[in-house]
C-alpha cells in the first residue's frame, strides 16, 4: 500500500485510563498496514507508554511521534480547591526533538509530583518553563480554546491562541478539529 501523508497526532492507548483501548501494537501495526509513515502517542497525563510505543513503531519502520495530553490548571497548577481547580482543560504536546522530549518528561512530572488535584496538571507558566522542543495542539473540546468557541468568545479564544503561540514559537502551535457526526464528536480526546 502507498505512503499516505497524513499522521494521526491525537491518539490514546490502553495507558489512557478510560479513553483509550488500542493497544500499542495493534495501534502501530493498523497505522502501518495503512501505508502511514508516523503516528502519535498522546495519553492523557502520562508517558507510561512511550517506550513501548517507541520499540513498537520503530519495530516496523514507523517514526514514533512522542507526546501527552496534558491537563491545564485555569488558574495556578499549585491551587487545589474547589471546582475551578478540579476541571482542567485538555492540550496535546509533542515531542519535536530530544529537547522536547526531556521538557515534557519534566512537565508530565511536574504534573504529578506539584499540580496533582483529581488529575495530574500544568498550567502556563509552568509551560513556558519548559517550552523548547514542543508543539502544541489546541486540543478536543476539552481544551482551553475551544472551550472559549463554545462560550461565544471568539476575543478570548484569539487571545489565548496567541499566548500559546507565544509560548510555544509562531510555527509550533497548531489548531486542532473536531468534527460534529450524528452519532457525536468525532476526534475528541
Amino acid at each position: 500500500m502507498p505512503s499516505v501523508p497524513f499522521a494521526h497526532l491525537h491518539t490514546h492507548s490502553e495507558y489512557s485510563l478510560l479513553d483509550g483501548a488500542a493497544r500499542i501494537k495493534g495501534l502501530v501495526q493498523r497505522a502501518h498496514d495503512l501505508g502511514q509513515s508516523a503516528i502519535a502517542i498522546t495519553d492523557h497525563g502520562v508517558l507510561a507508554g512511550a517506550i513501548e510505543f517507541y520499540e513498537a513503531a520503530t519495530a516496523v519502520g514507523i517514526t514514533p511521534i512522542i507526546g501527552c495530553e496534558v491537563y491545564v490548571a485555569a488558574r495556578s497548577h499549585l491551587q487545589k480547591e474547589g471546582r475551578p481547580d478540579r476541571d482542567p482543560y485538555h492540550l496535546i504536546l509533542l515531542a519535536r526533538d530530544q529537547i522536547g522530549y526531556s521538557n515534557l518528561v519534566k512537565l508530565v512530572s511536574r504534573a504529578h509530583l506539584d499540580g496533582f488535584y483529581y488529575r495530574p496538571r500544568i498550567d502556563h507558566e509552568l509551560l513556558a518553563e519548559y517550552a523548547g522542543g514542543l508543539i502544541g495542539l489546541s486540543g478536543c473540546i476539552g481544551g482551553e480554546v475551544p472551550q472559549r468557541l463554545l462560550a461565544g468568545d471568539m476575543d478570548g479564544a484569539l487571545g489565548l491562541a496567541r499566548e500559546y503561540a507565544q509560548i510555544l514559537g509562531p510555527d509550533s502551535y497548531f489548531l486542532e478539529t473536531t468534527v460534529w457526526r450524528r452519532s457525536g464528536w468525532s476526534g475528541r480526546g
